[in-house]
């Protein structure tokens, strides 16, 4: 880096500089104050309006944050966690070349080279002797006075033992009450007393911008604190997570620490970090605390997590699709298929259906859905809005426990087959497939060129719907197919399989 020098100036010269600032200064203090008798100035110039050092309306100004404070208030909480995995060590292949070194060296009674694992002549005890403890490292924090600690799942992922050590080198083993995959949030308990909980904060009330704290063991190093500030918030990465996005610094070790705002709270729970390198990039990401303590109640009461489902496939809404159904704006959640006897197809959902909103609340994003039903209690009736063929209906849906959605084949393709427009042919369904489908009407498709075929559409969808109105049969399909105004992009409603989408087709 190159330096710029500035020469010396004789101590003289520096007194008569001090002198001009400071009658400098005199004089403008007399200019900005009013004459005995004058009248104030009818507007003020930038000059005086920045020599009165008036903050800028709606700005607010700061220094630095001091964390001091917050490190002595929440760092007594934050506990280092230890995992242990005991494993079976390693054995040669009988015949291998290593097992032959071995006996080799057996034979001639000369000790094994460091790093040859000794041949178990049989069962040994478990212990260090007959087994490798692999360890790992993570953080966590005290949830309640009477042990409970909050931290990730994927820390105690495995474990077959969890030390916790807290910050008065006190250590106890602890017991895994429960750890929720989906979430990443796991609950452990320790028996200990003068345990300090968090405050937990209010994520509601969390601006981008504003500073935040973490406390953590990155790479094992206890009590290590770092800062930044909040990138972005609802940055969704997962099924029923939107996480609050960071730039303080996360690295291994960090996972269940705590995020802190400046009131000395926990607004979320350390989990995860973008990188291409392994460590950290200038992106982490926090579990919203309110997500992580509902979790965290059912783990303590019941052990595990219970969601509720409605048994539907989605996909997002974009603006192309919206305008071409006639929707006002790009919202919702676009069903795509109905499992069999699940509650949405109990309710009356159909796949192509956009659900608008679900138990009063908006689905403006299509992830929203799955985290408001998950939410959702079992067995709790619920009103859903639904857009269809341009209006909308209310259905109510009698929300399930969650579990994992299937997927069905698609019926094998018979011979016949009727050429159609749009660079489709298409043939009759049978009634058996009508059956199986479980539709009224439709046509399948035998082979698909040109601009639906670059759409994605391909032999053995069924064409259900086409611009809002629904297909019944082959004439259906030209008939409504020809009617369109050309080089305007057209949507067309398949089954491929059990599931439904919408595809947009531009001629």
């Amino acid at each position: 880096m190159s330096k710029v020098l500035i020469p010396p100036r004789p101590a003289r010269r520096w007194a008569l500089i001090g002198v001009s600032l400071a009658a400098s200064a005199a004089l403008v203090w007399a200019a900005v104050q009013p004459r005995a008798g004058a009248q104030p100035a009818a507007a003020s110039s930038p000059a005086t309006v920045a020599m009165a050092s008036a903050p800028t309306p709606g700005v607010r100004l700061s220094g630095l944050p001091d964390f001091t404070v917050l490190v002595e208030e929440v760092g007594p909480s934050v506990v280092n966690i230890r995992t242990v995995e005991r494993v079976a060590p390693s054995r040669p292949q009988p015949g291998s070349p290593e097992e032959q070194m071995q006996e080799f060296f057996r034979r001639f009674g000369i000790p094994l080279p460091p790093g040859m694992a000794p041949r178990s002549p049989g069962p040994r005890d478990d212990d260090e002797r007959g087994q490798r403890r692999q360890r790992g490292v993570g953080s966590g924090f005290v949830y309640s006075a009477d042990g409970f600690i909050m931290t990730n799942a994927h820390v105690v992922e495995g474990a077959e033992e969890v030390i916790v050590t807290l910050p008065d080198k006190r250590e106890f083993k602890a017991r895994v009450v429960g750890a929720d995959k989906r979430t990443d949030v796991a609950l452990v308990k320790i028996e200990a007393s003068g345990l300090k909980p968090v405050r937990i904060g209010d994520v509601e009330r969390l601006k981008v911008g504003e500073w935040v704290l973490a406390i953590g063991s990155p790479f094992g190093l206890d009590n290590t604190v770092t800062a930044g500030i909040v990138s972005a918030k609802q940055r969704e990465t997962g099924d029923f997570l939107p996480f609050i996005q960071t730039d303080v610094a996360i690295n291994p070790g960090n996972s269940g620490g705590p995020l802190i705002n400046m009131r000395g709270e926990v607004v979320g729970i350390n989990s995860q970090i973008y990188s291409r390198s392994g460590g950290f990039m200038g992106i982490s990401f926090a579990i919203p605390i309110d997500e992580a303590v509902r979790v965290a109640e059912q783990l303590k009461v019941h052990g595990k997590v219970t969601r509720g489902r409605i048994g539907v496939a989605i996909e997002p809404v974009d603006k192309e699709l919206a305008e071409s159904l006639g929707l006002p704006q790009a919202s919702g959640a676009l069903v795509r298929g109905v499992e069999e006897g699940s509650p949405a197809a109990k309710a009356g959902i159909e796949p192509g259906d956009i659900i608008l909103r679900f138990d009063g609340k908006p689905i403006d994003k299509s992830i929203d859905l799955p985290r408001i039903v998950g939410n959702t209690k079992p067995g709790t009736q619920a009103k859903v809005e639904v857009w269809r063929r341009g209006t909308t209906r209310t259905l109510t849906v009698t929300v399930g426990t969650f579990e994992d959605d299937t997927v069905a084949a698609a019926p094998a393709r018979p011979d016949s087959a009727k050429a159609g427009p749009l660079g489709l042919t298409v043939r009759e369904l049978s009634a058996a497939e009508r059956r199986e489908l479980k539709v009224n009407g439709g046509v399948r498709i035998v082979e698909a060129s040109g601009a639906a075929a670059a759409a994605g559409l391909r032999p053995d969808d069924v064409i259900v719907g086409l611009g809002n109105q629904p297909v019944g049969s082959v004439a259906d399909f030209e008939r409504l197919a020809s009617a369109w105004p050309k080089g305007r992009p057209v949507t067309v409603l398949i089954r491929r399989g059990e599931w439904a989408q919408w595809v947009l087709v531009r001629p």
